[in-house]
């Protein structure tokens, strides 16, 4: 085969590798899964029911041809992390603490929102790169400062998640992230999908949006490194509009290295971040397992890959629409 004929080859295989798989988030006390078509929720309630909702995505967001282009669906999927995965965790809050009489409006999770975003900015893009120009001066390489940036930034982030996972619900919340995570490596497996089965399988998992932030670290070095060392306002502002451009070539990492993890080279590549996954997931007990399997079946059945069942009745609760779309 000629290196032309080669490439070309390799070039359909990378622009027809399957634009879906199955995946979800963890929230409180539950787990959210998105389907080719539907994205479901399902939550341990208080009384110890586990409530579950379904509804259609919105088909101009993520089943437009646009949203399946390369480097496009990165966005979509920053997209879908920053919007859907917020507001199923407002409805897993709500029905979590239904008990306590306590409700979450949309106003206080926008609040919430806005409030975690300035911080993840602030905390993370913007003063690893102050701490490095107030020791600019005794860095003669224009490398080495992006590369000792880069590194705060790294230890920042891996602190903040080592200690958030000390607190009692946040580790209830990694729990079902290793929930999540053990479902859906059981339904890839082909294996039958019931707690003591899918309790077998790995907390770890290729597609994990740890890994996703752990490239985006690694590779935001590199293309910080592109710029040198300009004005402090370049600097500032070329760390903050490349975020988007990031997530795209960083997802397209992700989406390869999912897809070809036979590949002993590609398991040698994503080994740290598998292992920086042992930061959000802990082992959950079946009771967790159950409720991720629901919510993943729940799927599957909106998508017409299981038999369809009547979907429950669940109550009113504010920030999950009951109308198309999400």
């Amino acid at each position: 085969m000629s290196p032309d004929s080669l490439l070309t080859d390799s070039l359909i295989s990378y622009l027809t590798m399957p634009d879906f798989h199955y995946g979800g988030q963890a929230v409180m006390e539950g787990v959210m899964m998105r389907g080719q078509r539907h994205v479901a929720v399902a939550v341990r309630a208080p009384n110890g029911e586990i409530v579950l909702h379904q509804e259609p995505l919105n088909a101009a967001i993520y089943t437009s041809p646009a949203s399946r282009l390369p480097f496009v669906r990165g966005l979509v999927m920053l997209w879908d992390m920053l919007v859907l995965g917020v507001r199923t965790l407002m409805f897993s809050a709500n029905i979590a603490l239904a008990e306590e009489d306590t409700q979450l409006t949309t106003p206080m999770i926008i609040g919430t929102v806005l409030l975690s975003l300035g911080l993840v900015l602030g905390l993370f893009f913007l003063a690893p790169l102050l701490i490095v120009s107030l020791a600019d001066r005794f860095i003669a390489s224009s490398l080495a400062s992006n590369l000792v940036e880069g590194a705060i930034r790294i230890l920042f982030v891996l602190a903040y998640i080592a200690a958030m996972g000390f607190l009692p619900d946040i580790r209830r919340v990694f729990a079902y992230h290793g929930a999540e995570h053990k479902t859906i490596n059981a339904y890839e497996a082909g294996a039958t999908l019931e707690p003591a089965t899918v309790q077998t399988y790995s907390t770890a998992h290729p597609r994990c949006g740890t890994s996703f932030l752990l490239w985006v670290l690694v590779i935001a070095v590199f293309v910080f490194a592109l710029f040198g060392r300009p004005s402090m306002p370049v600097r500032i502002a070329s760390r903050l509009l490349l975020v988007p451009v990031l997530a795209s070539v960083c997802y397209e990492i992700l989406k390869l290295g999912a897809n070809y993890f036979h590949l002993r080279p590609v398991r040698w590549l994503f080994a740290p971040a598998l292992v920086v996954q042992s930061l959000t997931t802990r082992q959950p007990d079946e009771s967790m397992i159950e409720v991720a399997i629901a919510s993943l079946k729940q799927v599957l059945r909106a998508d017409g890959v299981l038999a369809p069942e009547p979907v429950p009745q669940t109550p009113q609760t504010p920030g999950f629409s009951e109308k198309p779309g999400v």
